[in-house]
């Protein structure tokens, strides 16, 4: 199985924010979406970082509440791991693991088509599961 197939279940759809935009702004978009990080992305198509609640939550602590009217380029991560739609799901759940990144943007030819969640990637494992089971139990029925 491969990232491509995770993305087929879950779709393609990936919220993004602009480096110029607030911490404030950020905020919102992650608790309009019911996520919990954002592709920075100043065009929409390439990924210029990644900003999670963790993110958030760190320079709270270390900057206090002035945090909140500051650029996200002061607080994402600009150097991303990303992965493209063929990779095997296993092999990108022990980056993830490994790299302890909970989100992996996907691209095609440097442009963002989507991204993964280790929480997408253990879902998808547990309706493999899920399916392999049910065909054993089939087959040991008939």
């Amino acid at each position: 199985m491969r990232i491509s197939d995770v993305v087929r279940r879950k779709g393609d759809k990936v919220v993004t924010v602009r480096s110029d935009e607030t911490v404030q702004r950020l905020l919102d978009l992650l608790a309009e979406h019911r996520i919990g990080a954002l592709v920075v992305s100043d065009d929409g198509e390439s990924v210029d970082g990644i900003v999670s609640e963790r993110d958030v939550v760190r320079q709270l602590q270390q900057r206090g509440a002035d945090v909140l009217t500051a650029p996200i380029s002061s607080i994402m991560t600009a150097e991303v791991e990303t992965c493209t739609p063929d990779v095997p799901i296993e092999q990108l759940a022990r980056t993830m693991t490994e790299l302890r990144i909970r989100h992996v943007p996907v691209v095609v030819d440097g442009k963002l088509r989507a991204i993964v969640s280790i929480g997408d990637i253990v879902k998808h494992r547990i309706d493999e599961l899920q399916s392999e089971r049910d065909q054993l139990v089939g087959y040991i029925q008939q």
